[in-house]
C-alpha cells in the first residue's frame, strides 16, 4: 500500500516539475524516523551555491578541532572580492570581517565573495576531506566561486558576466558551460545533499554547539521563493540554502513542525529557458518539497 501511495506522490511531484516547465529531482527523508521518498534522488546534480554547505561544514570541524579561531578578522578590499549581486560585493569600501560573521553572509545571502574569503582560509581539498569522511562519495567540490564563474566566462568566450548572459540563449551555448555539467563542476545528488542536511540536524558532522550555529544561519537564509514557499504556515519553520545559475534553481534544508516532526529535503531542477526569472521555477521546488513531506507524514501512520 505504502508503495502505491508513494508512486503516486512521485506522478504528482513530477507533474509540478513539468507544469514549471522544469526537470527535476528530489530526495526527502525524515530526520529522525529515517522514511524517505525520492524522485532520481540518486542522479548526480549541479550544487551551485549549494557548495556552500559542505564548505560551513568544513569550517566548523576544523573550528572544533582548534585549527581555526571562528572569530579571526579577515580584511577584504574592493578588488580582493569575489563579485555577485548580494553581499560584501555590492560594497564599495575595504572590509574586516570575522570567519564567522563571513559564513553567516555566505548562508543567509549567499554571499560569493564571502565565500571564497573562506574558501581562501579553509582550502577545497579540505572540504573535499570532510565530505569523504562523511560517507559522501557522490558530493564533490570542484573550486571556488569565482573560478565556478571564471569558467563560465572562458566556456562561453566572453570577457565578463553581462557579456555571458547575452549569449546564453546562442544555439549550442548551455552545452559548453562545464558549471552546467555535473561530470565537470561541483555536484552532489539529491539523497546526499538531504542525508548532509539530516545528519547536521542530528549533530552528527561536528559538536553539538557548532551544529546548532549551522542551523541557526540556515534557518536566517532570507529567500522564500523556493522552499519555503510551500510551508507558508507560522507555526512550521523552514531552514536551507538555495542555488542558483542560468537555468538552475535549487534548495535544500529541513523543514520542521511544531509536533517535533523534522525533514530533510533537496530538490534540483533545471529550466529550458534562461530567464533569469522564472517564478514558476522558483515556486516548483516547495510545492514539490510540500508533496514528499506530507507524504513522509502520513506514510508510517
Amino acid at each position: 500500500m505504502n508503495e502505491r501511495r508513494a508512486q503516486r506522490v512521485r506522478a504528482r511531484i513530477e507533474e509540478a516539475f513539468r507544469d514549471a516547465g522544469v526537470t527535476g529531482r528530489l530526495a526527502a527523508v525524515d530526520v529522525d524516523g529515517g522514511r524517505g521518498i525520492g524522485v532520481r534522488p540518486d542522479e548526480p546534480v549541479v550544487l551551485a551555491s549549494v557548495m556552500k554547505v559542505p564548505l560551513l561544514v568544513a569550517l566548523h570541524r576544523q573550528a572544533a578541532a582548534g585549527t581555526l579561531d571562528p572569530a579571526e578578522r579577515v580584511v577584504l578590499g574592493p578588488d580582493d572580492r569575489t563579485a555577485g549581486s548580494t553581499g560584501l560585493a555590492m560594497l564599495r569600501d575595504e572590509v574586516a570581517m570575522s570567519l564567522r560573521d563571513l559564513a553567516a553572509l555566505m548562508i543567509t545571502v549567499s554571499d560569493n565573495a564571502a565565500a571564497d574569503a573562506l574558501f581562501a582560509r579553509v582550502g577545497v581539498p579540505a572540504v573535499n576531506t570532510v565530505l569523504a569522511e562523511l560517507g559522501l562519495r557522490g558530493t564533490h567540490v570542484a573550486g571556488t566561486c569565482r573560478e565556478l564563474f571564471d569558467s563560465m566566462e572562458s566556456d562561453a568566450g566572453v570577457a565578463d558576466r553581462e557579456e555571458l548572459w547575452a549569449v546564453l540563449d546562442e544555439p549550442g551555448m548551455l552545452g559548453r558551460l562545464s558549471a552546467l555539467d555535473p561530470a565537470r563542476t561541483s555536484r552532489s545528488t539529491p539523497a546526499e545533499t538531504a542525508g548532509l542536511f539530516a545528519a547536521i540536524w542530528r549533530d552528527e558532522v561536528a559538536p553539538a554547539a557548532h551544529c546548532a550555529q549551522m542551523r541557526r544561519l540556515f534557518a536566517l537564509q532570507v529567500w522564500p521563493h523556493r522552499l519555503a514557499s510551500g510551508f507558508p504556515y507560522d507555526d512550521v519553520r523552514v531552514s536551507g540554502k538555495t542555488g542558483t545559475l542560468p537555468t538552475i534553481r535549487n534548495e535544500a534544508g529541513v523543514v520542521e513542525y511544531p509536533d517535533g516532526g523534522r525533514y530533510a529535503v533537496a530538490v534540483f531542477t533545471r529550466s529550458v529557458s534562461t530567464a533569469a526569472v522564472l517564478p514558476k521555477a522558483d515556486a516548483v521546488i516547495g510545492t514539490a518539497a510540500r508533496l514528499a513531506v506530507e507524504y513522509l507524514r502520513t506514510a508510517g501512520g
